[in-house]
């Protein structure tokens, strides 16, 4: 399972690239369109399209995810926003150990009682800070978005050494990891992922966020940008993925964000 995982993680990164490469080209098309006009920046010629699409991936100080946002300009200064996240969050504790007693023997994090993702959905505004110069840079905004947050808690499940009562053999089973009775001396490693899904609960809650925006394209029509910030979520029953820490209602990350996009009427 951890060979599926690394692929579908390969996999969006290979759509980001594709992305990349298609704005790339995008670029250059216009650019081999418009060789014999003058070159206007994306500030100076001060053309104000409605409408953007943008996404990409981001890396946060818990984990990683993908977004995407659409927004509607309000105006030159400031325009409506909606977004979608999806990001994996792993406690600051947890680390990764093997059975010593088996040369085979697969890693795990010892006490952790569920893996945990959050997906995101919220409305949010866009304000222009700091305007390029005529001869390009970059373009500053704030950004502040709140809305709905629900976490998935899906257990974790490992290979359990269960011994006969004389200790003479042994069996390999999968079992759901219980912290009463499970502990370094029979735990054998990781299950495979998707043992336990239908178990997986669901907190609802709320987010907000703020970042700043840091816009490097050249041309209005095409998005480049990096963003970092701060996010809070907060669900109302509380949060368990270490055995033996306390649960949490509240988590803060700090993030970066790549995205990529474009703007349209």
């Amino acid at each position: 399972m951890a060979f599926i995982k690394y692929i579908i993680l390969l996999t969006l990164l290979l759509m980001a690239g594709l992305f990349v490469c298609a704005q790339e080209q995008e670029q250059a098309e216009e650019s081999k369109k418009k060789e014999h006009e003058p070159v206007y920046d994306s500030i100076s010629d001060r053309v104000l399209l409605r409408n953007e699409f943008a996404g990409g991936i981001i890396l946060h100080s818990r984990g990683w995810g993908l977004h995407f946002r659409k927004g509607h300009n309000l105006s030159y200064f400031k325009s409506l926003n909606w977004e979608i996240e999806i990001v994996s969050l792993k406690s600051p504790k947890q680390i990764k150990t093997l059975n010593p007693y088996f040369n085979n023997a697969k890693s795990y994090v010892y006490g952790k009682l569920n893996h945990m993702y959050i997906l995101r959905a919220g409305i949010g505004i866009k304000r222009l800070l700091n305007r390029k110069p005529y001869w390009g840079g970059i373009e500053l905004r704030l950004v502040y978005t709140a809305g709905f947050s629900l976490a998935f808690a899906k257990p974790v499940y490992l290979y359990i050494l269960n011994f006969t009562p004389d200790n003479d053999d042994y069996t390999v089973d999968i079992e759901r990891y219980n912290p009463e009775i499970h502990g370094l001396d029979n735990i054998y490693g990781r299950a495979p992922f998707t043992n336990g899904i239908e178990n997986t609960q669901l907190h609802p809650g709320v987010y907000a966020k703020v970042g700043l925006n840091f816009e490097y394209g050249n041309y209005n029509s095409s998005i480049k940008a990096v963003e970092v910030g701060a996010n809070i979520d907060y669900y109302p029953i509380p949060v368990e993925i270490m055995a033996f820490n306390p649960d949490q209602s509240f988590f803060i990350t700090f993030y970066i964000g790549i995205t990529f996009g474009k703007r349209y009427d």
